[in-house]
């Protein structure tokens, strides 16, 4: 346990006070600065969207912090020492970052104040590093790419070349790709994980994917090296022979009018797309429009959902930090996503899996979708958990 999170034990009984019931304070932990401002933006949208729509009729006002991470972890520990103790919150959300969710597993725990994770996928989280104080409503690593690769197999596809960026997220993506698609018969036939954020020219990744005898591509890049990868993939040259497939971070809503024409084709699964097809969707679809301008990404329904947690909760009787911790792990409701519920044994989200293709229509691209994955559960992976105790 690091030096903070020793204080924050000796703090957590000092600052642990009840929630009024008028009045709930949340601090919000995401980057507004950086490579990964635009995925911060879009949380926070979503999440003061959920907080106006169901705010209300949980009976509390809500107070709002939000700090910026700036994607760097001592940044990040500053800022959730500065919401525990100075702010004192009754619960924290955001984290894009794994590399952030890491390093403030232990002074979260250690200070037991309630944390929901938006956006980090690190399956450690809700693995083997579980913590009772920590519920994820984004999704695992593992969650979106296990099924792909089951469904993958089920379309005729044998043999397939991996690519990612060298760094956890890539990884653990790739595994789990690669554990649903072998578990069903498939077969991999190269895999390469390429420098996380130096790589500027693709061409002898995608060199090693044409010679590799492989039936399609399955890659997970996302931001500025999803758009870079994609681009690079058509100028090559390989689509045609060699279908590209992919987590969906890979065509995110967020930027994939910034590939333009390459992403068309691209078949990815991912939690969420804009074109799901249920009323409580183009509900969400349509007010998030109405109030940004633009049409919402995975990452603005993150903040919508944890939104509607934070306000079930306080509506189901939560009054302090550990009874927050406690009725958030036990949400349970229709979102924009589908049916979503909190997996008791880990805190992580079980969802439905979306498989889409992009395809351009009149007025841009947008999101085809092919198939709903049943949702499971992940394997608690060493997660042992136990009720929050007041």
């Amino acid at each position: 346990m690091n030096r903070f999170a020793l204080a924050a034990v000796g703090l957590a009984t000092t600052f642990a006070q009840p929630v009024s019931a008028d009045d709930v304070k949340v601090g919000l932990l995401l980057p507004f600065s950086g490579v990964y401002a635009s995925l911060g933006n879009d949380i926070e949208a979503g999440f003061r969207l959920g907080l106006e729509e169901f705010g209300a009729d949980s009976g509390a006002t809500f107070e709002v912090i939000s700090e910026d991470t700036e994607v760097k972890p001592p940044v990040a520990l500053a800022k959730a020492k500065k919401l525990i103790l100075q702010d004192q919150v009754d619960v924290m959300a955001g984290i894009v970052s794994s590399g952030v969710l890491g390093a403030l597993r232990d002074v979260v725990h250690a200070a037991e104040v309630p944390l929901i994770v938006a956006n980090a996928g690190n399956d450690d989280a809700t693995g083997k590093a579980c913590s009772p104080w920590i519920t994820r409503l984004s999704f695992s690593n593992q969650q979106v790419n296990r099924p792909m690769g089951s469904w993958l197999h089920e379309q005729g596809v044998q043999k397939v070349f991996t690519l990612a960026p060298d760094y956890a997220a890539g990884h653990q993506m790739i595994d789990g790709f690669v554990q649903g698609f072998t578990d069903a018969g498939g077969e991999i036939v190269g895999q390469e994980y390429t420098p996380f954020r130096k790589t500027q020219d693709f061409g002898p990744y995608l060199a090693k994917a044409k010679a590799s005898g492989a039936d399609a591509v399955y890659v997970f890049y996302a931001g500025g090296e999803a758009i870079s990868f994609v681009k690079q993939y058509d100028s090559f040259g390989l689509k045609a022979d060699l279908p590209l497939y992919g987590a969906g971070f890979l065509t995110s809503p967020l930027y994939v009018n910034a590939e333009g024409p390459a992403a068309v084709g691209i078949v990815a699964a991912l939690h969420y797309v804009p074109t799901i097809d249920s009323d409580v969707n183009r509900a969400f679809v349509s007010a998030f429009e109405e109030k940004t301008g633009r049409i919402p990404s995975e990452y603005a329904v993150h903040g919508y959902d944890t939104a509607r947690a934070v306000a079930e909760a306080v509506k189901a009787g939560a009054m302090d930090r550990a009874s927050l911790g406690n009725a958030l792990r036990q949400v349970s409701f229709e979102g924009p996503r589908g049916q979503l519920s909190i997996d008791p044994a880990t805190n992580n989200l079980i969802q439905p899996i979306y498989v889409y293709e992009t395809v351009a229509a009149d007025d841009g691209l947008t999101q085809k979708v092919l198939a709903q994955l049943p949702a499971s559960a992940d394997p608690a992976n060493g997660c042992m958990l136990s009720a929050v105790v007041n």
